[in-house]
């Protein structure tokens, strides 16, 4: 809950400048932009209409006029003032931006390094560091199907993909509506409506072999677009790869804090359950900090990798003169 209201508060905060530098746009247009549904873009103008300074009269609250055919700022309450960094601010955000930079369909690379270069210039005094200047001229290239996706999200329209499913081994063809891109650990994924599948499907932006704008209107179901979406995003993808465990009946809250799906309740009082998962070495590390709490019963590849780590791990323990470990 706390994660989602960070990113509201960050979206509502950037909505005022962006909105005085499209005067006038439309709620379809500005909900592109900000990559957000028209519903969640009414919901969000709606609580900026009741924002403001301290006091907190008529005189102190952002003022709006707004429709889904036009939207004005006729006061802004001050939060048009020019954003000033402080170095650590600066450092964090370029220490986040070449996080991201690299990531396939997370940004314009090319944005990404004018903004890298800016900033350095700025922390610098205004003169580019020697040797860093040009890289902002000559960004990596971003690879022809990744630019086609963005190109396709920002537009608004339909994609077809040549996809490598890793958990079948297979190469598929399938025409998708995106709704977002999404980075869950370490990797970026386009997530989007197949039509094929009938359902939501991550789209790992490495295993994209091809992608095709098609010139039609992305269509994904309002319900596949809501905010709350992302929070089960690997729920039912047969193309994420599925744990199956058992879960001691001191640990059954582990069911609330992570997406797991309860199959069963044995006598003991111990849980099975199912968890989707974007990487087998993610989901050991979850796995092994539960202890005996958790059971891995499948598949093969990460109850070995468990056991793997789990042997290293009282190796180094026995290394450390702690025999007592096993």
């Amino acid at each position: 809950m706390s994660s989602r209201l960070s990113v509201r508060l960050s979206r509502l905060l950037n909505m005022i400048p962006y909105f005085i530098a499209h005067p006038g746009i439309s709620a379809a247009d500005a909900a592109a932009d900000l990559g957000v549904t028209t519903k969640q873009l009414m919901s969000d103008l709606n609580q900026l209409w009741m924002c403001g300074l301290p006091g907190y009269g008529p005189g102190d609250l952002i003022d709006l006029s707004f429709s889904e055919e036009s939207i004005e700022v006729t006061f802004s309450a001050g939060i048009d003032r020019p954003l000033r960094l402080t170095s650590t601010e600066a450092t964090a955000l370029l220490v986040a931006l070449r996080s991201i930079v690299d990531m396939p369909g997370m940004v314009d690379p090319t944005a990404a390094h004018a903004a890298i270069a800016k900033i350095e210039s700025a922390i610098a005094g205004g003169a580019p560091r020697a040797g860093e200047a040009g890289e902002a001229r000559t960004p990596p290239r971003e690879a022809p199907a990744v630019a086609t996706v963005r190109s396709a999200l920002a537009g608004g329209r339909a994609l077809r993909l040549v996809y490598y499913s890793a958990s079948r081994d297979v190469v598929s063809e399938r025409v998708v509506d995106p709704i977002r891109i999404v980075l869950v650990d370490n990797n970026s994924y386009l997530q989007a409506w197949c039509r094929q599948a009938e359902g939501v499907r991550l789209f790992r932006f490495d295993r994209i072999e091809a992608a095709v704008e098609l010139d039609e209107q992305a269509r994904p179901p309002e319900h596949a677009t809501e905010a709350e979406a992302g929070l089960d995003l690997f729920q039912d993808d047969p193309a994420v790869p599925l744990a199956r465990l058992r879960i001691h009946a001191d640990y059954a809250w582990v069911l609330d804090q992570y997406p797991m799906h309860r199959l069963a309740v044995h006598l003991d009082g111990s849980l099975e359950a199912t968890m989707r998962f974007a990487t087998l070495d993610w989901m050991a590390r979850l796995l092994l900090g539960f202890g005996a709490g958790v059971t891995v019963l499948g598949p093969p590849e990460l109850v070995a990798a468990v056991r793997e780590r789990s042997n290293a791990a009282l190796a180094a323990y026995e290394e450390a003169g702690y025999p007592e470990a096993r």
